[in-house]
């Protein structure tokens, strides 16, 4: 019986459900399917074990390519004669429900991690609204990967209640807990790593893993980071992730500040981010936006407490006071100085406070070991696919030993 996974571009398959297709392969015969370089697909089939292939789809609104796309997806689609279609981000949903939804597929399924349209207004926001609910129509069942995002979904009449469903405890793939372990690393290779990115040992480093784009938070907290640099001096801010200046680009007095402050750190891109995390203290999230954020639940997997704004995702994964803080969520897509004004105040108070900081890293790595191991992620989502297929009349056969509760739900 086969399994389809389609994201828009192969770094969905590559990191926002890495492993889950291999797990899958036990069960189904999976293909993943996204838009090229072919070169990056190659490293999902090798690293996930499983076919691939590619077919190409743009990010924006091209109705020409994306008609071209859906005629090619459901030719696919009719080839293949998958019992599952199962899709991740926006364009992939779209596109992948309609032609699934064209060729027969009996189980079309889309997965929610976060909204641009959240953040749109004016017709914008009226033609990103038409895409959510076409998307949700042709869907047979529609996970959104926080419990903010399905209430959203239902406040918001995107679809009706029984074809909504949040797997598990929340999060598209859940984290691999052993995989992001801060035992992994020795004091003498944190010391090293702090050495060469010009950090003295007793500095305290705020980190920031992400894309460097303006609903991301970034201006606010590089303005939150300055000021307190006043008042604080043995601190840094580590910048993780590459700058995008095309959909969202950070103010010019922003990218200043980054290019002229020694304190400020940036790294581009990293692969592997537990390095980083394993030399920082605490991990400051300010977005504007999320589903169910990844770099939130990484952070606590490593032992970091962390303050994060009031949004779907953030506000499940950290709980104010127990494992990190959460200071108010920016509306809107401007900068704010409220925002800056309460990071400033959380990022204080981490540092004046080494009882309260002790207190939340102790609780950083249990609170999400408990709630989001990637393996009972996994198995929840299996036990949703053998539901759904023994409502078609399509039973697996199979009856891998699971959880007691992810049955019993």
């Amino acid at each position: 019986m086969k399994l389809l996974r389609l994201t828009t571009v192969p770094l969905s398959l590559q990191f926002l459900i890495k492993g889950q297709p291999r797990f899958m392969s036990a069960f189904f015969e999976v293909l993943c399917v996204s838009s090229g370089p072919k070169e990056e697909l190659e490293k999902v089939s090798v690293y996930e074990q499983v076919k691939v292939k590619e077919i190409q789809m743009t990010r924006q609104i091209t109705p020409v390519k994306d008609v071209m796309s859906l005629v090619k997806l459901m030719r696919l689609f009719r080839k293949e004669k998958p019992a599952i279609v199962h899709t991740h981000t926006p364009k992939a949903g779209i596109l992948g429900m309609l032609a699934a939804n064209l060729a027969g597929v009996p189980i079309r399924l889309h997965t929610v991690a976060g909204m641009p349209l959240m953040e749109a207004s004016g017709i914008k926001r009226k033609v990103l609204d038409a895409v959510e609910k076409l998307t949700y129509a042709y869907a047979t069942r529609i996970y959104p990967n926080s419990q903010g995002l399905y209430d959203f979904i239902l406040q918001n009449n995107y679809a009706r209640a029984e074809k909504v469903k949040v797997i598990a405890n929340g999060s598209s793939n859940g984290i691999d807990t052993s995989h992001f372990n801060p035992e992994i690393y020795t004091q003498q290779q944190n010391q090293a790593l702090r050495q060469q990115l010009g950090m003295q040992e007793k500095e305290f480093v705020f980190i920031f893993v992400g894309r460097l784009v303006g609903d991301k938070g970034i201006n606010e907290l590089v303005a939150a980071f300055k000021n307190l640099k006043f008042e604080i001096q043995n601190l840094k801010l580590l910048l993780v992730g590459p700058l995008e200046s095309e959909l969202d680009p950070l103010q010019p007095e922003t990218l200043k500040e980054i290019e002229s402050n020694p304190n400020i750190i940036t790294t581009g891109f990293q692969e592997d981010v537990r390095p980083y995390f394993a030399i920082a203290n605490a991990l400051v999230f300010p977005s504007y936006r999320e589903g169910f954020p990844n770099v939130v639940m990484q952070a606590g997997a490593m032992g970091l407490p962390s303050i994060v704004s009031d949004i779907n995702g953030c506000n499940e994964i950290i709980e104010d006071g127990k494992n990190g803080i959460i200071v108010p969520a920016k509306a809107g897509t401007s900068p704010s100085n409220a925002l800056q004004l309460d990071l400033q105040q959380a990022m204080l108070k981490l540092v004046q406070d080494p009882d309260q900081y002790q207190e939340l890293k102790s609780n950083a790595r249990d609170m999400i070991t408990s709630r989001y191991e990637q393996q009972l992620v996994w198995e929840a989502l299996l036990v949703e696919y053998k539901c759904l297929l023994k409502d078609k009349g399509k039973d697996l056969g199979l009856e891998p030993e699971l959880d007691p509760e992810i049955n019993s739900g």
